[in-house]
């Protein structure tokens, strides 16, 4: 068992020292692009600045023939564009691929002063952290860095969700956590084929009409990942990190798109991924407060004094509650402003 004390000492000789709290900086998509190809790479200083996480991806997506590419692309990009406040984060392949080595020596060496975060695909357990953290105490240590690399892990198997906890725990690096829908159905062996998103066959249906029992009865689609996000919210948070929902594979279906990132919002998630344009219009709306409860939020903390206590406000009753929950949507509110001044417009900050 490894001491508290030592925790935050670097693991490596010269590596920076860890972090001891996540920086939570306006996290609303991580956006997706591939770096192999070069139409897209041209295009990075105009998408930069549109989102808040831009990731260089050189796991699924990227055939075994472009690997290489992929991460000579995110080189360039790291080397040549100005981020500006956008965070540049990568997607490394998985730690028993053959390009995983190669992608964090390259990377770290290269790169190391302009990433933020390396996401890890197929995160199982707290070993499969321990393992990147010593190798990027080491990469950091020889790349002269003052900063340490932060780490994200993609729960992708139904042993990674069970060990959900512990891989939070696992280093300070650790920086959150994301929902890989299409990996962990197929690894359940759950019965379905859509990236993300409800399913018509999963179902609750009204008990039937005692007076007409062959009239049609009405039904209610469910989220078949609810659990699963509420665990990773709940473990994401009792260890200070940072919960995020992933793809939603239906490009064209922006309505469920935008439901699907909704509920991740209400249930605690800071963002989720967008893997095409149209997409990051819906992480900028859904995962930024709406004005009127950011207006009505204000209102109670002013109302509320020194937060003790309780009253009555519109008639609803707020109390000590209350207030931390509306402090909750209006840090994030002015977190965002500082980000986007047409939202600190709207906002009226």
């Amino acid at each position: 068992m490894r001491s508290a004390k030592d925790f935050f000492k670097p693991l490596a000789v010269g590596a920076p020292e860890p972090v001891r709290d996540i920086p939570f900086r306006p996290s609303r998509m991580i956006h997706f692009f591939p770096p192999s190809n070069a139409k897209m790479v041209a295009k990075v200083p105009e998408i930069a600045p549109t989102v808040d996480i831009l990731l260089g991806n050189l796991e699924d997506g990227v055939p075994a023939s472009d690997k290489e590419a992929a991460r000579a692309g995110l080189v360039e990009v790291g080397k040549t564009v100005d981020m500006g406040t956008t965070q540049l984060w990568t997607r490394i392949n998985s730690l028993d691929s053959p390009w995983c080595l190669d992608d964090l020596t390259t990377l770290v060496g290269e790169i190391g002063d302009q990433l933020d975060v390396v996401m890890v695909p197929k995160v199982e357990g707290p070993e499969d952290i321990h393992y990147v953290d010593r190798l990027l105490a080491q990469l950091e240590a020889k790349a002269g860095l003052t900063e340490p690399l932060l780490v994200h892990a993609i729960l992708e198997t139904a042993r990674g969700v069970a060990n959900v906890e512990e891989i939070c725990a696992a280093s300070p690096r650790m920086q959150g956590l994301s929902l890989g829908p299409a990996d962990l159905a197929a690894n359940r062996r759950m019965k379905t084929t859509r990236v993300g998103g409800g399913h018509p066959g999963y179902l609750v249906r009204h008990d039937p009409d005692p007076a007409d029992p062959d009239a049609p009865r009405i039904t209610y689609q469910q989220d078949l990942w609810h659990y699963t996000m509420a665990r990773m919210v709940d473990a994401c948070v009792m260890h200070g990190i940072l919960p995020f929902y992933g793809p939603f594979g239906d490009i064209a279906d922006t309505v469920a798109c935008e439901d699907q990132f909704r509920n991740a919002y209400l249930l605690g998630c800071v963002g989720a991924w967008s893997l095409h344009p149209s997409q990051i219009a819906i992480a900028k709306k859904v995962f930024s407060p709406d004005p009127a409860d950011v207006a009505r939020a204000q209102r109670v903390i002013d109302a509320m004094g020194d937060g003790t206590g309780a009253i009555m406000l519109d008639g609803k009753m707020e109390d000590d509650a209350s207030v931390k929950q509306c402090k909750v949507v209006v840090g994030l509110a002015r977190q965002l402003s500082d980000r986007d001044p047409e939202l600190a417009s709207i906002y009226g900050f």
